[in-house]
């Protein structure tokens, strides 16, 4: 699909909705939730219930879960599908959750309302972590207004400034991730401040190496093309009129950012300038793992859970 221009009756489909629907047929699978005891992660677990998305198991303070879920279920919850688990601090929660993961008692991590440092020690510890050793990357799925894709980001949130060689491997976690929600041959456009080589400007560098070991096979089913500004990777007349003959130009479906600040920016300024929709998730790990802020709506954390329950590997 291209890039629609706002204003010429473009569907206002919610993309992201379509996730959902395509989550519930993927089976009945379970979500371990670290801290849970937050108010927007209830929600969306609740939600989530009654649409016969999962089944989840909460860990932590088991009073205040219990308390929050009293206060927001209605008649359609089944609560036989969701066992909350005491755990003793934040700490202890991650711990619990990601062995339940570990143990396959469960095969969706997700955060809840704590620290994402303390979070990914539990991710990563050695005896009971989820780590494959590759590399962990933040992958987001944006639904923008005035656009008929959904627009990939990555890394927004875990590799601060990746070298070649982990630009090689999120670029390939999230083909991954595109493919599993049926985007066949993804496009992606290594962003750069230009879109020309330029020797003094790294982002460039490694965009075009990327390019190059694309179209060796080095990294496979997906079509990368860069260096390439964000003007000309989402904007097919900006592409035009910079003369600029590409298969990804214009028609992207992934956005690889040079850095973790260019990827915060961006992400942020697509949620609160463009008032885009998002659900996001961490590849790379044994099992998807939904990472979303402390700050995100109920709805981004449910849209998160379904984009990781169709990425589960069968």
């Amino acid at each position: 699909m291209g890039v629609a221009v706002i204003g010429e009756g473009v569907d206002d489909n919610l993309l992201l909705d379509s996730l959902i629907d395509k989550a519930t047929h993927e089976g009945i699978n379970t979500v371990a939730v670290a801290a849970a005891e937050d108010s927007e992660v209830i929600e969306a677990v609740i939600d989530a219930l009654n649409r016969n998305l999962a089944h989840f198991i909460l860990f932590g303070d088991k009073d205040k879960i219990s308390s929050l879920i009293e206060r927001k279920m209605d008649e359609r919850m089944n609560s036989n599908h969701v066992k909350i688990v005491q755990a003793d601090s934040t700490a202890n929660a991650a711990e619990l959750a990601v062995k339940a993961v570990f143990n396959k008692e469960a095969n969706v991590l997700m955060k809840g309302n704590i620290p994402t440092n303390i979070f990914l020690k539990a991710v990563l510890n050695k005896e009971y972590g989820l780590r494959t050793g590759n590399v962990l990357s933040h992958v987001a799925f944006f639904e923008i207004p005035g656009y008929d894709q959904l627009t990939i980001v990555t890394d927004a949130a875990l590799n601060i400034a990746p070298d070649l060689e982990q630009k090689a491997q999120i670029i390939k976690n999230a083909v991954s991730m595109a493919k599993s929600i049926g985007i066949e041959t993804p496009k992606v456009a290594p962003i750069a401040a230009v879109e020309v080589v330029n020797p003094v400007m790294s982002a460039t560098m490694d965009a075009a190496a990327l390019t190059m070991m694309n179209k060796r096979g080095q990294i496979s089913g997906c079509i990368v093309d860069g260096p390439l500004g964000l003007d000309n990777a989402v904007s097919a007349i900006a592409a035009e009129h910079k003369g600029i003959q590409s298969e990804v130009a214009g028609k992207a479906d992934i956005l690889l950012v040079p850095t973790i600040e260019v990827g915060n920016v961006l992400y942020k300024s697509l949620i609160y300038f463009a008032k885009a929709r998002v659900g996001a998730v961490v590849a790379g790990a044994k099992a998807p793992i939904v990472l979303t802020s402390r700050a995100d709506s109920a709805e981004s954390k449910l849209y998160s859970l379904a984009l990781a329950l169709c990425c589960i590997k069968k």
